[in-house]
């Protein structure tokens, strides 16, 4: 199938209210065209130099969201257009991004990045540290950047059980947090978690923001 075609199925299958992050890292701008010819505006990207360069050469009215791990000294190359930083995983990032932003008059969005897979590898807040920095966060000191939810990514394995509890801890926690600190916030309602190979259970179990790349691309994520 056609990357047209895989957009077009792919959307077709999602129920309504989740939100699709086609994950065009790598992928040549040709490929993401035909993604946007598709009718697809929103693409999540990891490394900042290729992000950079892949926004100044296609459609301005792509939403690029930033998904992988963001080094500081990245944000300031991608503070004047990025849409949302899924992989907010430090309070030094969260200063460095409200640094950048003020320097661009724009608010960014973003998620904060919870690690709750068995990999050691992949980064991202536990949820009592989530809970430490929220509670010691002062919102107002931050009116460059937007919080909208959460994200996360599960272990990678065969075990569909260990998947769903994952996923559905991200959502307990989620629901908590809204509770304690977002009752009044308008804007915390982003659990980004599922990729191609554990979307469905990630829907199942309440996300409304899926980032599928090789579904899409037909090359890995």
């Amino acid at each position: 199938m056609s990357i047209c075609n895989n957009i077009k199925h792919l959307k077709a299958s999602l129920p309504e209210g989740v939100t699709l992050v086609a994950v065009s890292k790598y992928h040549p701008k040709e490929a993401i065209l035909e993604a946007y010819n598709a009718g697809q505006r929103i693409f999540g990207e990891s490394r900042a130099q290729e992000l950079v360069a892949k926004e100044k050469s296609l459609p301005a009215d792509i939403e690029w969201h930033f998904i992988g791990q963001l080094q500081t000294n990245k944000v300031k190359e991608i503070a004047s257009f990025i849409h949302t930083i899924h992989s907010i995983d430090s309070l030094k990032l969260i200063n460095e991004t409200e640094k950048q932003a003020a320097k661009q008059n724009r608010i960014i969005r973003i998620l904060l990045e919870i690690h709750l897979a068995q990999e050691a590898t992949k980064s991202g807040f536990t949820p009592e540290e989530c809970k430490n920095l929220l509670s010691t966060l002062s919102l107002k000191d931050y009116p460059h950047l937007q919080i909208d939810g959460l994200m996360t990514m599960a272990t990678n394995t065969e075990n569909t059980e260990q998947i769903h509890q994952e996923f559905r801890r991200l959502r307990i926690l989620f629901e908590e947090l809204k509770n304690s600190y977002f009752q009044n916030s308008a804007n915390f309602t982003v659990l980004s978690m599922g990729m191609s190979a554990d979307y469905p259970i990630a829907i199942s179990e309440g996300s409304n923001m899926i980032r599928i790349g090789s579904k899409i691309f037909e090359v890995r994520e």
